[in-house]
Parts: structure tokens; sequence; C-alpha cells
């Protein structure tokens, strides 16, 4: 599957930018392994650039750490420090795709380098192509939805002394709307 335009019904090529007021970067752990704590990071940034051939599209984005969020203050100070992000040491995580796998005309797997707390890895989101349309404004606008697990440990994320309270794997969401990029 080379080329994929014809069968993405209204794919549009080109470069987007994340419309961080209409997408969500969230995340979920399992705390002493029978609830599951939620959060999402207030503050990202990115760029889209969805090619002529859609598998070579490609994708940038980093999120300021210490804009995370699990609506308790305590316990978000606590996962900002040292213990967990060392938002100090590490303010931001990056990902930055190396390529992208069909799995049907909506869904693809899109591998790239994680970066988080000094630390990069190979990781692989799991990508549902939501469409293409036009915002308020008449611009084009297009939506993403992805999602990935990671290990904390092979970051180096230990969590100090309250680490084994809560699991090693993390669930991330993204819910991602962009809209095409002015010069």
């Amino acid at each position: 599957m080379s080329s994929q335009t014809a069968v993405i019904d209204g794919y549009v090529a080109g470069t987007w930018t994340i419309d961080t007021v209409h997408s969500d970067v969230s995340f979920y752990v399992r705390h002493l392994g029978v609830s599951k704590v939620r959060g999402h990071f207030a503050a990202f940034e990115g760029t889209i650039v969805t090619a002529e051939d859609p598998l070579e599209s490609t994708v940038n984005a980093v999120i300021k750490t210490a804009s995370v969020s699990t609506n308790n203050e305590t316990r978000d100070g606590h996962v900002r420090s040292a213990d967990f992000l060392d938002v100090e040491n590490f303010p931001e995580m990056t990902f930055r795709s190396t390529g992208i796998r069909p799995q049907t005309a909506e869904l693809f797997e899109v591998d790239g380098e994680l970066t988080l707390h000094g630390v990069t890895k190979q990781v692989t989101l799991k990508l549902e192509l939501n469409g293409f349309g036009k915002g308020f404004d008449g611009n084009a606008v297009a939506g993403f939805s992805a999602a990935t697990e990671i290990s904390r440990g092979d970051f180096g994320v230990t969590g100090g002394a309250a680490g084994a309270a809560v699991s090693d794997k993390i669930k991330i969401a993204l819910e991602i709307e962009a809209g095409v990029a002015q010069a």
C-alpha cells in the first residue's frame, strides 16, 4: 500500500498546527492496583505534515511537563518532583515520528521517538484518522485520536518511595484537532 490518498475520504495534504484549545493530551495510571488516576497536560504544541502519500506524513510535538494536572495540587506537586517528571531538569517531553504503517483506511500505527526524563525510546501510537473538514472561519481542520502505553521505568521514572503504589504502565490518550498552518 504505497499510497492511500484515493481511499482516505476527504484527505488533505498540508502542514497543520495543533489547536491546543480543542485538543487533549491525557494519561492514566493504576494506583494501588485497584483504581485509575487520570491526568492531562495543559501546555503542548506540535506540527503535523500530511504528505501527498499519507505514509510519508510526519508529526513533531512538545509537551511542557510542569503543566501536568491530576486535579489534586498535592499529587501534582509530587508528580512534578524529582520522584517522577523532575520538571526542573526535564521541562519538556517530545515526540518525533519516524514512520507510519497502515492498518485500514482510517487506522494507522505511527512509530516514533518519545523523549521523557532525558531518555529517548521508540513508541508506537495507534492512530485513528478522524477526518478533515472546515472550521468556523472556513479554514481546513483535521482530527486525530491516538493512544499508546509506556513503561515509566523504561524512562528512568522511579516514583521514589511512592513508586510502589503506582503501576509502571502508563496509558496515554491523545485527542488532536489541528488547523492548517498559516504562513
